[in-house]
Formats: C-alpha cells, sequence, structure tokens
C-alpha cells in the first residue's frame, strides 16, 4: 500500500476546527500565548487549548501547536509556562522557530515531538541533518523548493518532512524577511508582519511586484507521497472556516485520488488563481498575483456551499460492537476502537409478548452512530429466543457506551513533565573594546586598515581571487544554498581549505554543517535571528565560533544579553530585507540583459537594490543606509560594517566614518537599534 501523507489543517479558531476535522484533516495546527508567528489569528488559552486537543484526539487527529516566534530574555518564563500547558494538554508537537524554545521544549517535556518551522527556513538536505542531529523529529521544508528538491533531501535524509501544499506565499524566504519590521516596526519573525510585500512595489514595469499569488500543489500530493513527505501542510490561519474546510477536503481528495472542485476552491480564496512555479521550477512573473474585487465578489458567492462539508459529524473512528441479550441476565453493550474499551449494561430483557428481537434489527441499531465520531465496522450480537429488547432502551445504552468511549479518547498522554524556571541573567556583557570587522561584497571594495581585525568575502570571490586568503580573511557563504549546489559548495570549501582557509561566516542551518564537514571554524551571522541569550547557549553548542545579534533586536538588549559565546552586531550598511528566489526582476523569457543590480520602487518613489547571486536568489536591499557611526557599542565583543553595493570610495568613507564615531551628513536609518519592536 503507497505511503498517504498527513493532510495538516491551519486552525484559528473554534469553527475552523471544527471545519477542519469534519473536512478530514489527519492534523491540524495553531497557536496558543504569544509565542506564534499569526500573532493576530484567533488562539486557544487555558482550557480552551486542552478542550480542542480532547476534541481532536477523540476523533483520530493530531494536534501541533505554534511557539514559532523569537523570544526575548524577558519572554523566556512565558514561554516555558506555555510549553508546559502545553505538554499537559496532551498536543503531539511543537512547531519551533527560537533554539530556545528547542531547548526548553526538551527540558519541559522530553517525549514532545519538536518539529523546525518554515520560519527556519531549512531549503537543503545538510540543515535537516543538522536539525536530526538535534532531536527534531519533523522538520518543515521551504516553500520555495521543487519537487525534484524535495525528492534529493528525502532522499539524504530521515526526519519526517513536511511540505506546504496550498495557501499563500511570503515573498521571501521565510525567516529571512525583514521588510515589515523595518518598514513599520511589525516583525514577521516575532508574528506581527503587516505583509508591506503586498502593497504596489514596481519593477521593470511590473506593478505588485512582490506580492505572490497563493500556491496550490494539490495536484501533486500523488507525487509527494512518492516521494515520502509525511506531511501535507496548509497555509491559512487567518482564514475563514470555509476556506479551512474547502482546502481540507480537496487536499484529501487530491490524495486519495478522488475528485475535487478545483473552481471553487480558487473562488474560495486566490490572488487571481494559483502558481505552481516553485514546485515545478518555472520560476517567472506568472508567479504574481494580487487580490482583485473580482476575487472577494467570487468568495462570498460560494461560502454557504463549503459550510456543508461541516456541518455534521465525520464517522472517522472505526469502532466495533458486541450484545448480549439473554434470559435472566442484564443487556450487555461492549464497544471498543482497538485500544480503549467500554462495556454498559442495561435491564434485564423482556420476554417477547408478539414479535421477538431478531440479530438483523438490533445490528440496525447498533449501526446509528449518526451524530459521534464513531462508524460501526464489525459487530457481534449473541441472542436467545423469545426475548425482547424496546429500541428506546437500546438506543440509550448505545449512546451512553459511545459517550463514554469518547471520554476514554478525550484523555490526555502519560507524559514524563517538569517545570523549568528560566534562571533571569543577572549581568550583562562586558567587553570594553569591540573588535571591528568588515563584511564586502566584492574584492573592488577591500580597504586597507589595520582597525580591522577580520573580512569575510563571498565564497565567489574568494574562489576568484585565492591568493586574498589570510587568517582573517573569512569565506561567506550564501545565505541560501538549494540541493542541487550542496555538493559544489562543498568542494568549493574544500578546495579554500588546501589554500589556507580557515574561517567561514554561515547565517543558516544548513551552511553550519557544511562549513563543519570541511573542517573550517563557523562565525555566525545575522541570519541565525539571535535575540535571547538561551539561543545563544544552543548555537555554540553547534559549534559556532561568535554570533552576529539579530538586527531587528534593539541594542539595549543586545548589551544585556549574557553569554559565553562572543556577540556582536551590524553596525552600518545597507540592511538586507529580503532573499528572493522568484525574482521581481524576471520576465517571463528570462533574465536577458539584466545587470544583477535592478531595483524595486516602492509607491512613494523610493528604490529598494536588488542583488542578483549567480541567478540562484536575489536579495533585496533597505532604501536608505542603516547608519550608527555616531553610536557606541559598549559590551559587545565585535561590531561589523556590511558593505553590499558600494564603491570602493564610498567604502573607505564608510568605514572611516564609523572608526571616528561620526554622525553622518546624509540621509539614514538607525533601524531597530533604538526601538521596541511589535
Amino acid at each position: 500500500m503507497q505511503h498517504k501523507p498527513e493532510i495538516l489543517a491551519p486552525v484559528g479558531s473554534e469553527e475552523a476546527l471544527i471545519a477542519a476535522v469534519r473536512s478530514g484533516a489527519d492534523a491540524v495546527y495553531f497557536g496558543t500565548g504569544e509565542c506564534n508567528a499569526r500573532r493576530n489569528a484567533g488562539r486557544f488559552e487555558g482550557e480552551a487549548l486542552d478542550e480542542a486537543v480532547r476534541y481532536c484526539h477523540a476523533r483520530n487527529v493530531r494536534v501541533y501547536l505554534t511557539v514559532n516566534t523569537l523570544l526575548r530574555d524577558e519572554e523566556l518564563q512565558t514561554a516555558a509556562n506555555t510549553l508546559e500547558h502545553i505538554a499537559r494538554s496532551g498536543a503531539d508537537g511543537v512547531i519551533i522557530q527560537d533554539f530556545a524554545v528547542a531547548d526548553l521544549a526538551k527540558r519541559i517535556c522530553p517525549s514532545l515531538e519538536r518539529h523546525a518551522s518554515t520560519q527556519m527556513a531549512v531549503h537543503n538536505a545538510a540543515g535537516v541533518l543538522q536539525l536530526e542531529e538535534m532531536g527534531f523529529s519533523r522538520v518543515v521544508l521551504a516553500r520555495e523548493l521543487s519537487g525534484k528538491e524535495i525528492r534529493l533531501i528525502r532522499e539524504q535524509t530521515h526526519a519526517e518532512l513536511e511540505v506546504f501544499v496550498h495557501g499563500a506565499l511570503c515573498m521571501s524566504a521565510s525567516g529571512m524577511c525583514y521588510l515589515s519590521a523595518s518598514l513599520g516596526e511589525r516583525s514577521g519573525n516575532r508574528g506581527t508582519c503587516a505583509q508591506p510585500c503586498r502593497l504596489p512595489f514596481a519593477c521593470n514595469g511590473a506593478d505588485y511586484c512582490l506580492s505572490l499569488k497563493d500556491m496550490s500543489h494539490l495536484s501533486y500530493l500523488q507525487e509527494l507521497a512518492k516521494i515520502g513527505v509525511a506531511s501535507c501542510k496548509i497555509e491559512g490561519r487567518m482564514k475563514r472556516p470555509e476556506y479551512v474546510a474547502a482546502s481540507v477536503n480537496a487536499a484529501r481528495c487530491a490524495r486519495d485520488c478522488e475528485p475535487y472542485e478545483t473552481d471553487g476552491l480558487k473562488a474560495v480564496f486566490s490572488r487571481s488563481g494559483f502558481t505552481d512555479g516553485y514546485y515545478t521550477g518555472k520560476r517567472d512573473h506568472s508567479m504574481f498575483g494580487v487580490r482583485t474585487q473580482e476575487d472577494a465578489e467570487r468568495s462570498k458567492a460560494v461560502l454557504s456551499g463549503f459550510k456543508e462539508l461541516y456541518r455534521s459529524e465525520r464517522a472517522s473512528v472505526p469502532i466495533s460492537a458486541a450484545l448480549t441479550v439473554q434470559t435472566g441476565i442484564p443487556i450487555s453493550l461492549t464497544v471498543s476502537d482497538g485500544i480503549n474499551t467500554v462495556n454498559v449494561t442495561g435491564a434485564l430483557p423482556q420476554a417477547a409478548q408478539t414479535v421477538s428481537a431478531t440479530e438483523q434489527t438490533l445490528l440496525r441499531n447498533l449501526q446509528k452512530t449518526g451524530g459521534t465520531p464513531f462508524a460501526l465496522q464489525k459487530a457481534n450480537v449473541l441472542l436467545d429466543d423469545g426475548l425482547m429488547v424496546p429500541s428506546s432502551s437500546l438506543n440509550a445504552l448505545r449512546r451512553e457506551a459511545l459517550e463514554h468511549l469518547l471520554h476514554k479518547r478525550e484523555q490526555p498522554l502519560q507524559r514524563e513533565i517538569h517545570s523549568v524556571t528560566v534562571l533571569q541573567q543577572a549581568h550583562g556583557r562586558h567587553c570594553k573594546t569591540p573588535q571591528m570587522r568588515v563584511r564586502y561584497a566584492n574584492v573592488g571594495q577591500m580597504v586597507a586598515d589595520p582597525a580591522v581585525s577580520a573580512c569575510s568575502l563571498p565564497i565567489g570571490e574568494l574562489i576568484s581571487h585565492p591568493e586574498l586568503i589570510a587568517p582573517n580573511v573569512w569565506c561567506e557563504l550564501p545565505e541560501l544554498i538549494y540541493p542541487m549546489e550542496e555538493e559544489r559548495i562543498e568542494r568549493q570549501l574544500l578546495a579554500l581549505k588546501e589554500q589556507g582557509l580557515t574561517d567561514t561566516v554561515v547565517g543558516n542551518i544548513g551552511a553550519i554543517r557544511l562549513a563543519k564537514n570541511a573542517g573550517l571554524k563557523a562565525h555566525g551571522g545575522y541570519g541565525w535571528n539571535l535575540t535571547n541569550h538561551l539561543a545563544a547557549e544552543a548555537m555554540a553548542r553547534m559549534g559556532l565560533e561568535d554570533l552576529t545579534v539579530s538586527f531587528e533586536l534593539s541594542y539595549p538588549k543586545m548589551r544585556d544579553l549574557a553569554s559565553e559565546i562572543p556577540l556582536g552586531c551590524i553596525v552600518a550598511g545597507r540592511l538586507p530585507l529580503m532573499q528572493l528566489r522568484s525574482c521581481p526582476a524576471r520576465k517571463n523569457t528570462g533574465c536577458g540583459t539584466c545587470d544583477g543590480h535592478p531595483v524595486v520602487t516602492d509607491r512613494t518613489g523610493r528604490s529598494f537594490p536588488l542583488v542578483c547571486h549567480n541567478r540562484s536568489y536575489s536579495t533585496m536591499l533597505n532604501s536608505v543606509l542603516y547608519d550608527t557611526a555616531d553610536k557606541r557599542w559598549p559590551g559587545l565583543d565585535f561590531y561589523t560594517v556590511y558593505l553590499t553595493i558600494e564603491t570602493k570610495e564610498e567604502a573607505r568613507m564608510l568605514l572611516s566614518s564609523v572608526l571616528a564615531h561620526e554622525k553622518p551628513d546624509r540621509e539614514r536609518t538607525t533601524g531597530m537599534s533604538f526601538r521596541t519592536l511589535l
């Protein structure tokens, strides 16, 4: 029999939960507390969480809780309390972005499954293997992967793989988007994304060039099943129950080779249709789309029809029953789901006055399980002749038995659970003279300055200029390394090591494994999204030499991070706001004559430069320079000037102003350094 992946449904309300379960979901995911990546979606708090888990487990539906935002130190105890409640509720697993949450979950309940969120941006086999070693049982793969790439990852790894198959697409690689935080102080990494990408940004004559259509890969579910994907995930925790019902029903039908209605699915919610561009690898401008008034009108017209999908209970739990009706013995009914068994007894059977009960009439009564999640698969009746059982008595007995069975199925799992107190850090960092580092985008920017303790160059630049390799010249690995590129990167690292390379800068869970496999030291870039001391400790255990703190964290909170591993921050440069696999500048005919440096323009006329990385992905930079040259950063171990599109002279001027702590006389932003994000 072919493996069947679970259909995993989004839930943002009680009605959406019912819609998901009754439409055929095998599992659901939803948030509780503040630590989830859809903080504006409905959440299940307190007893509501416990009740939701009971409801699902009674109906053979698994439950995963999203605890997938980045946390600050002062939020860690709240997260620990939330995780303990989740464990005691009996939920099956937690979806995690922050390594602090992973550490706390393991300490609180070792048997609670830990799933790596798509916010971890896992897009290669190296990343999955690293997470396997850390005890993650499942990895939610990046949405930008093709079917061929998913297959390659599956062939090299063992953890369960979860793949998004329907719903909205973020423009940026998940976990690598800082647009909302930079423009509106609402962080997608903390669950408050304002979705500025849906606004009218323009590029190469195209409007809304950062707004992708919703994905729909339902037609590939049979292929994903053959690959061995464990879970097919639907996005949409902020969507209506009707959307949940429609998408779950369609996914279930697609997986089970049953027909489903595509036009209705498109009508209930789409952005002028769907795209499969990522799955097929056809990443052109046909992937882009917006929600129109016509889309909204079509949605209104079909909503009532999809309510029918979850109006009644779904008989999804097979049971067996044994009924005994014998002279002088109380009527006995036993029901079982194969694990739980319930026996109830009633009154003595009566002698028949006219018509005796038959096995067939009693069986028909037992089959009346409507209004419950149970479906009678097998029944046995032991009946003496000449007896009569009133239908009302048997109905009451059947209802009592099924209620008791339902109650047994609702009981939470028995687990080892510990309460954890997160120790408050009594002090911050004490380094008085931080070292200065420079990240160069190309060799042409390099400036000799004795004040620079170390500099880094992209791997392609060092491959072209191996003569630059020195103890203080490090190799920066790409932010995105897709499966087809892993072997090439490994070969390049080994070749550079033979020529004297000792250190790398890595920004992702997969990149660190590639660096360590090559026997090179790894320094953590901004892409690790470090915001608390427990995460720093976890990253140190992975083998990182030091870490760049997330530029979404304010400087006072950076300074207060007490950790044994050296920490630093970016102090100047154009900050990367998005990592894009679907390039806004690319036409349907390809890259054409693009020089690799197009721009995206917002509705106010501001230009956001794009930097192409060997046509594998591109980075969208901020429209204005981040510059805190006139500030001082006591307590941190190092600070980095992050150069991207600057000329050599601009690089020299920026380095000089940082060293002299000069206030710039040009437009700048200090980013989130002295603000606190939502």
